[in-house]
């Protein structure tokens, strides 16, 4: 054996919170936190996620093969489809030969001209987009299954097939109901509420799932440990492996009662949660899973791909340390990579137990601070929370990676058209949940190869019917921004992304003043189309705040044939309130805000009734958004005169990156820069 650097001899210390002392307090406390010594948590991972989807779209019997294509490739294989030898890095010719009788499904796909996703016949790269967002409706109702069968549980959706459920509340409730002795403390308890709880009764595993082994075969089948299995497998969909396992009675190992904790009760009883919660989606829906129980998220994780399909496999704290001690610990997320390469190289170790020999005083030394993570990682200790993530994000997003390059600006009208389709689908579905969902703002993104993404926005204003042609004609006008007059400017664009950005709940004053305002102008429009003549306006050069006032009629100087009649009612009109409007320092006109006009053209009772509408944050807002509006007007000015020759032209040309609109601050380097150096920007 080699001389290793910082090492000592590995000992039952490394695992010494393996059994804390419960006490009543811990049972009785209300603040159940990440340190919770009765604590469980569970990953529940969908079995081949899309090939189960479409197996239950199609009404196709489960044991027969299935895949499901995308272009060339497969992104998922069934269970039966494996027993054929096939994966989903074959490609379809080779699949097919393994299994003439392979059931082949290609993804759904978008394509010109239709609002929704279909499943065409011979869909092409060059014309479709792939859409996934069926698998989300199917992955939605899942996560909505947990939430209704654990009303008091935490549920963290980790991917589209994979979701966290934080039990220990709905254990803690069940746990007292079948022991009622332990809600009191017994009067002659030696530290009252701190006393320990008294020994807990002797648990069946029987039906529960797979559990563990505190002592593992000393040689497991082809001398692999079964916990390698999806270690190292980031959030992403179809996590399932075919790695031999321990032959591991399917109702678990027989354990000595001297080693039941509490612990074991309360995980004992999450089995019981988690199966029946599995079972109800398996006969409601048609999907079979796999989960994992253990103490924390990290050990969750690695218990759910122990042993699967359609079973569930419990980690006891006794089995944490065999359990870990053989894993290679750079199939352990987070330690691949340069920064398991490093540490492999550093110390000359390969497994988890050869790690545990390093102390944490040489470990931060050589890799910094921040390397107390992986110290704790190794011992099986995770304080991560399980957080539910919002229904709906803050965005979303419409993304197509271009087999053959853009060349021409008349190119890219299709892909607008292809992605609007896609987000007016996605923003439709979540508005039929909150009508008062609205994104901000709408962002297009081109890049050129490796190139930098170069990116514009505009503000996206409030319609009651959201179609295609309406995201598209936002789309058109920040394509021909980007790309320039007619796309004058070589380009060989590789991906297109259209997104929405900050959506949220419209608040009421937003809503309330929209049913008072007429839609927008005629010329507004017309600037926004795809199809109509080009505007005398032309798109504008600066990325504006979305405001509520984007939904308000206003009247702009640039929209009058004479500015002179505008200023005049203006100056006559002494009863109007200079608050809704602003003094422009180029023309010297005062411009107002459509609904100020509105009191002056409508009478007194309708601008009292839009001025208490608009409250001062809302009218704020639409001012800013005005003095963008009417800048725009004299940039237009400015190039009409350009045009007849008065003035020197000027070329918009697209810019060389996207303009940022918040200064990130940088975090100072502190040394050299611990283990975050280990990890590439993505």
């Amino acid at each position: 054996m080699s001389f290793w650097k910082g090492k000592a001899r590995a000992d039952k210390d490394d695992f010494d919170d393996l059994n804390p002392t419960i006490t009543y307090r811990h049972l009785l406390s209300n603040n159940l936190g990440v340190r919770d010594p009765l604590r469980v948590i569970a990953l529940c991972d969908s079995d081949a996620f899309y090939a189960a989807c479409e197996q239950v779209r199609l009404g196709i019997d489960p044991t027969l093969p299935l895949v499901v294509q995308q272009w060339d490739s497969l992104i998922a294989v069934n269970y039966p489809a494996r027993k054929y030898g096939i994966s989903r890095m074959d490609k379809i010719r080779d699949a097919k030969k393994r299994c003439p009788d392979l059931v082949v499904v290609h993804v759904a796909t978008f394509k010109e001209g239709e609002a929704e996703p279909g499943y065409w016949e011979n869909p092409d790269t060059l014309t479709h987009k792939v859409s996934l967002d069926h698998y989300r409706r199917e992955s939605m109702k899942i996560i909505q299954m947990f939430k209704d069968g654990l009303p008091s549980g935490e549920i963290e959706k980790a991917s589209i097939d994979e979701a966290f459920i934080d039990f220990t509340r709905p254990v803690r409730e069940e746990l007292l109901k079948r022991f009622p002795h332990l809600a009191t403390v017994p009067p002659d308890a030696p530290n009252g509420i701190d006393s320990p709880l008294p020994p807990p009764p002797p648990i069946s595993w029987d039906g529960l799932g797979t559990v563990v082994p505190v002592h593992p075969p000393e040689d497991p089948p082809n001398g692999s440990s079964s916990v390698t299995a999806d270690a190292n497998s980031s959030n992403t969909a179809e996590t399932d492996t075919n790695s031999p396992q321990f032959d591991v009675d399917e109702e678990g190992v027989v354990e000595s009662d001297d080693s039941t904790s509490w612990h074991d009760v309360a995980l004992s009883i999450a089995a019981e949660l988690m199966l029946r919660i599995r079972e109800e989606i398996r006969a409601k829906l048609g999907y079979t899973t796999s989960a994992g129980l253990a103490r924390n998220k990290f050990l969750a994780k690695l218990t759910a791909s122990y042993k699967k399909p359609m079973n569930q496999t419990i980690l006891r704290n006794a089995a944490i340390p065999n359990y870990l001690k053989p894993m290679p610990f750079q199939k352990i997320r987070f330690l691949g990579g340069k920064l398991g390469k490093a540490l492999a190289e550093e110390y000359d170790v390969s497994t988890v137990g050869d790690l545990l020999t390093i102390n944490l005083e040489e470990m931060q030394r050589k890799f910094g601070e921040d390397s107390i993570w992986v110290y704790e990682i190794l011992r099986g200790i995770d304080r991560s929370e399980v957080k539910e993530k919002p229904a709906v994000t803050k965005s979303m997003l419409a993304s197509k990676n271009l087999p053959r390059p853009i060349t021409s600006a008349s190119q890219g009208y299709h892909w607008i058209r292809v992605l609007a389709a896609e987000l007016a689908l996605r923003l439709n579905e979540a508005r039929e949940d909150n009508t008062a969902l609205w994104p901000k703002t709408i962002v297009l993104h081109i890049r050129q190869g490796y190139e930098t993404f170069r990116s514009k926005q505009t503000p996206f204003p409030f319609t009651k019917n959201v179609t295609v042609d309406v995201i598209a004609s936002f789309g058109d006008k920040l394509w021909k921004e980007l790309v320039g007059p007619g796309g004058s400017m070589p380009f060989k664009i590789t991906n297109v992304q259209l997104s929405f950005s900050g959506i949220g709940t419209m608040e009421s004053g937003q809503r309330r003043i929209e049913g008072f305002l007429s839609s927008r102008p005629s010329s507004e429009a017309q600037s926004t189309s795809e199809s109509g003549p080009a505007s005398s306006k032309p798109p504008s050069t600066h990325k504006r705040k979305r405001s509520p006032s984007d939904a308000v009629e206003t009247r702009r100087t640039g929209d009058q044939p004479d500015d002179s009649s505008d200023a005049g009612d203006a100056k006559g009109n002494t009863a109007r309130d200079e608050r809704h409007s602003f003094l422009c320092e180029k023309c010297g006109e005062r411009i107002w805000l459509g609904g100020s006009d509105a009191a002056r053209d409508g009478g007194a009772d309708g601008g009292h009734l839009l001025a208490a509408a608009l409250d001062d944050a809302i009218r704020e807002d639409a001012l800013a958004a005005l003095r963008l509006e009417h800048a725009d007007f004299h940039f237009a000015q400015e190039l009409a005169a350009a045009a007849d020759g008065d003035v020197p032209k000027r070329v918009i040309r697209p810019l060389d990156r996207p303009v940022p609109t918040v200064k990130k601050k940088k975090k100072q380097k502190t040394g050299d820069g611990g283990i975050a150096k280990f990890f590439s920007k993505k």
